[in-house]
């Protein structure tokens, strides 16, 4: 495995490029350095803590590993990252990134969008079997009405079928923000994000609120003895921030999104 620079996205993160078993790859890089936290649902460090760096890793279609977390440390130990980090992945094309800016927010966002449909499906859909690797082979999207259409029954095998050990992730959102949140904005900031992300595909004509394995990553100063800021939803001065960014950025990215 091999790797090397590419251009840098905003706010510190790097496009970087890699071979892995005869395929071409594209992973983005932010080195985030010491004092740098993260709120994050990445397969890898996800949680709240300090992190310092963040990777989000493209992966081919029919993604074989079964060691997600294991593959996205070798990444990182092939950049000669050091000390705890966030790492994502997903099939889509992360040459592909798009961004978007508002009062010192960054959002960065990977958007494949073949696979979607409503967060709050019934449950057989929760539940039909999923194949690592195909979250970008274009389909239709999953309608809530699509569950009382007769002709469509329920079969046990679908409730019974184990869940995936890895899903790609398809739209990964990085925010980045300049100023400390306390333990209750960041996960605050990352539902802001959520939501700006939903009211942009909306915008963009999908009808979806995202795919089944969306992440998301929000890093920002450690606070420091005023606990950083208090509040990150959409209608404090920095939740606004990383509602506009992300919203710019997703909607970018689902206008051009296979």
């Amino acid at each position: 495995m091999s790797s090397v620079r590419l251009r840098p996205p905003a706010q510190r993160g790097e496009l970087r490029d890699r071979h892995e078993d005869g395929h071409r790859l594209h992973h983005l890089l932010w080195r985030l350095g010491p004092g740098v936290r993260v709120c994050s649902s990445a397969v890898l460090g996800g949680g709240i803590g300090p992190r310092a760096w963040i990777l989000n890793v493209q992966v081919p279609g029919g993604y074989p590993r079964l060691d997600p977390d294991r593959h996205l440390a070798e990444i990182a130990a092939a950049e000669g990252l050091t000390g705890p980090g966030a790492g994502l992945m997903t099939a889509a094309d992360v040459a592909a990134y798009t961004t978007g800016h508002d009062g010192g927010v960054t959002a960065t966002v990977t958007a494949g969008l073949g696979v979607r449909g409503w967060a709050a499906a019934p449950d057989t859909a929760t539940r039909a079997p999923h194949r690592p690797g195909t979250a970008e082979v274009p389909g239709p999207p999953y309608r809530p009405e699509d569950a009382e259409v007769p002709g469509s029954p329920y079969r046990s095998e679908d409730a019974e079928a184990p869940a995936s050990p890895f899903r790609p992730g398809t739209v990964n959102i990085v925010v980045t923000l300049p100023v400390a949140l306390s333990d209750a904005a960041l996960v605050n900031a990352v539902a802001t994000a959520t939501e700006a992300k939903v009211q942009a595909l909306l915008d963009a004509g999908l009808d979806c609120s995202g795919t089944p394995t969306d992440a998301v990553c929000v890093a920002a100063p450690e606070p420091g003895q005023d606990g950083g800021e208090s509040f990150a939803g959409p209608r404090s001065t920095w939740g606004a921030r990383i509602a506009r960014a992300v919203h710019t950025a997703v909607l970018a990215g689902a206008r051009t999104a296979p």
